[in-house]
């Protein structure tokens, strides 16, 4: 008689198929509790909105992404995407690029280090919704104001990130390099640049969930389109057949954007893919 699969344990090896099953299971019991929930809710109240039926999140759905904006014209929903997706693109895309670079040169030279390892350290601990006030004071309340929440936000985690990536390099390798005729520059950007463009994706994608935090609630507090924007909106008519279905998008947003990165990864980096394993 052949043995259960053993699921549970350090030696556990549940066969392709009960994998599936098993990352299936969480998201089906919050669905089915959730629809529990909202129908008894709707049996006792049908006027409730704190847990409208899929119908009526389908149909806010369509009125959303699908209908033209009776004031505007516009198919809100994808408006609101695609203001979001440029600001947190513009604000991680400019944060990973100093993150790069700062966290590059303060791993390698001790002068670096000496001056700016201190200052991003502090950085890293000022919580930046508490300067969300001071950055929409001093840049306004425009694009710029938000961008900048998120690369404050997020570029001192990378950069100490990255840093901490470099110093792991053995030393022998500088040695060697240096040895043979490699410049600061090229020992920098032709031979460690490389090892550590893998971890640094790995970084970004760390802070991808801090970054969705920065942009919703700088979104919130001053935007006239974005996803954070229209969903503090709809909160005032406790809309939640509209809030719902943009929190789930956004998530659905954030794992795309991570899945993208790690296949990023995996093709231009296989070496450090087979190294995790």
């Amino acid at each position: 008689m052949n043995k259960p699969p053993l699921v549970i344990g350090l030696h556990a090896s549940p066969p392709a198929w009960l994998k599936r099953l098993l990352i299936l299971l969480p998201f089906v019991l919050v669905i089915v509790v959730y629809l529990w929930a909202s129908d008894a809710r709707l049996a006792e109240n049908p006027a409730d909105k704190i847990l409208p039926s899929l119908s009526q999140m389908g149909d806010a759905i369509q009125r959303m992404a699908f209908a033209p904006d009776r004031r505007t014209g516009d198919y809100l929903l994808w408006q609101d995407t695609l203001a979001s997706l440029t600001r947190i693109v513009i604000g991680v895309g400019s944060a990973l690029l100093v993150a790069i670079l700062l966290g590059l040169n303060i791993g390698l030279f001790v002068g670096f280090r000496s001056v700016l390892l201190a200052f991003i350290t502090m950085i890293a601990m000022v919580p930046p919704l508490a300067i969300l006030p001071i950055l929409f004071i001093a840049f306004g309340v425009d694009e710029f104001g938000k961008v900048a929440l998120i690369f404050i936000g997020t570029f001192p985690i990378m950069t100490r990130d990255i840093y901490l990536s470099v110093i792991k390099v053995p030393s022998e390798q500088l040695v060697k390099s240096l040895t043979m005729g490699a410049s600061s520059m090229a020992l920098t950007y032709r031979i460690i640049l490389p090892q550590v463009l893998p971890r640094a994706i790995d970084s970004l994608r760390l802070c991808l969930g801090a970054a969705w935090l920065f942009l919703i609630a700088s979104e919130a507090i001053a935007a006239t389109e974005g996803l954070g924007y229209r969903i503090f909106l709809m909160r005032r008519y406790l809309a939640m057949d509209v809030i719902i279905p943009y929190v789930a998008w956004i998530t659905f947003l954030g794992f795309t954007l991570d899945f993208l990165l790690s296949l990023l990864n995996r093709k231009m980096f296989s070496w450090y893919a087979e190294s995790k394993k």
